[in-house]
């Protein structure tokens, strides 16, 4: 039995430098610690992870990501990150780590944000990111072209904030919008987890990443959406 008032932390910066300065892993570990008092958890372990460069979202180039899970399932306990992107910003990765069958919780989402919720809040930022991107090397090719001095004044900080905010509003939309097709294979009966999820699947029901869906996520969408009614 998984104990869930035990974590072990896990802090990820992605240069030695960062690492060295100690700028980024402090105010990680200041959140991780805050969460854990305000949830009375009990930190039993810490692992600090510095990675750059290509394949860095494969678990053989995270030594400590893969210590920090041996012994969160050795203790039988959740990992705590401050951030999602502190596991990683691939959608694909983290759907990797969800398979370990070792519990995370996330300081910035809250204890109740389940692997549904992680797997799609991380689908959402990386669907995002693509199209940010693509929105801005289109405006930034249009000013040099029109001899425009470039700078970024934007306030980060209250820009990312906004940005947690339209997320959790993306996941309430899309759960919302996949409950009346729910709705309607259960009462078409279907009952267990894999007849819902073939059901699902038949009808062209695309889960949060774009994708089939599986037993996992159904099981998780049926708890979101206990949690609407």
């Amino acid at each position: 039995m998984w104990s869930m008032g035990q974590v072990i932390a896990y802090l990820r910066v992605s240069t030695q430098r960062q690492q060295r300065s100690g700028l980024g892993i402090e105010a990680q570990r200041g959140a991780i610690e805050r969460f854990a008092a305000t949830e009375a958890l009990a930190i039993i372990g810490e692992y600090t992870e510095a990675e750059t460069g290509k394949g860095a979202d494969a678990l053989d180039r995270r030594p400590q990501l893969a210590a920090a899970l041996a012994a969160a399932r050795k203790a039988k306990c959740c990992i705590l990150v401050s951030k999602l992107d502190r596991l990683s910003r691939d959608v694909a990765f983290v759907s990797g780590l969800m398979a370990q069958r070792v519990p995370f919780m996330v300081a910035e989402l809250g204890r109740d944000a389940d692997p549904f919720m992680l797997h799609l809040y991380a689908a959402l930022a990386e669907k995002e990111r693509r199209l940010i991107a693509e929105r801005t090397r289109a405006a930034l090719h249009v000013k040099r072209a029109a001899g425009a001095k470039l700078g970024n004044r934007t306030n980060l900080r209250s820009a990312g904030e906004t940005g947690r905010a339209v997320q959790r509003q993306a996941v309430d939309r899309f759960v919302r919008s996949v409950l009346p097709t729910l709705d309607a294979v259960r009462n078409s009966g279907a009952v267990s987890l894999a007849e819902i999820t073939t059901a699902l699947n038949e009808r062209g029901v695309r889960s949060a990443s774009g994708g089939r869906w599986h037993r996992s996520s159904v099981r998780n969408l049926l708890i979101q959406a206990q949690s609407r009614v």
